[in-house]
């Protein structure tokens, strides 16, 4: 029986052998397909992700690209903001410079007006009193042999006759005008009479023109008679 049990035990074993073996060349087939498999999916894989990197890369640089540009937009724009502020301050500025100039013409418009109506009122008035010298002068015609005439520089020339006896037509002369002040000035006395300062300051004084006169055609007779 240890024989038979033998025998049988020797057969067990190489069917188990076989068996083992048959198994063991199918599982290194699939092993062996397995691993062709994987290396030819490990190098597809490879290869895309190589494809994939290189992509990225170039986003990356056209991410770099489109940063640098904005920033040189940005600062661009920070330069046109600095030139806008600076062009708004001196357009503020001319408008104040403006504005001050503007009323600056209104005082001088406001300063012309008045002026032109102070002169207005100045000539009024020196019409006034050339219509006096005139009714004067056509009183003092005849009776004191005074003639009046308008002369150059806005003057007024006095000529007396009829005062020297031995030459009647004998012309005795001053002129007269207004000063910057509004006063009466005399000018161009001939003959030069000594008293024409005093004369001159008291018809500024009284404004009494016809007194005036009278003391320079006594004043040039008592010069006569001297």
């Amino acid at each position: 029986m240890l024989e038979d049990e033998l025998t049988q035990f020797d057969k067990s074993i190489n069917e188990f052998w076989n068996k083992f073996k048959s198994n063991a060349s199918d599982t290194s087939g699939q092993m062996m397909g397995l691993r062709d498999a994987c290396k030819d999916s490990l190098k597809a894989f490879t290869e895309k992700l190589c494809v994939k990197l290189k992509e990225e890369e170039r986003m990356i640089d056209t991410f770099m690209n489109y940063q640098n540009q904005i920033s040189k937009q940005n600062k661009l724009i920070e330069e046109k903001k600095e030139n806008l502020l600076k062009l708004i301050g001196e357009v503020e500025s001319k408008k104040q410079n403006l504005e001050v100039l503007t009323a600056n013409i209104q005082d001088l418009k406001e300063e012309y007006a008045r002026k032109k109506e102070t002169i207005s009122n100045a000539s009024k008035a020196n019409e006034e009193r050339l219509k006096k010298l005139k009714i004067s002068a056509d009183l003092y015609k005849d009776r004191l042999g005074l003639e009046i005439r308008k002369i150059y520089g806005d003057k007024v020339q006095f000529i007396f006759t009829n005062i020297d006896p031995k030459n009647p037509e004998s012309p005795f002369m001053f002129s007269l005008h207004l000063n910057e002040a509004r006063e009466y000035e005399v000018s161009d006395c001939d003959p030069h009479l000594e008293c024409l300062a005093e004369f001159q300051e008291k018809v500024r004084k009284t404004n009494n023109f016809s007194a005036f006169l009278a003391n320079m055609r006594k004043a040039f007779t008592a010069l006569v008679y001297n």
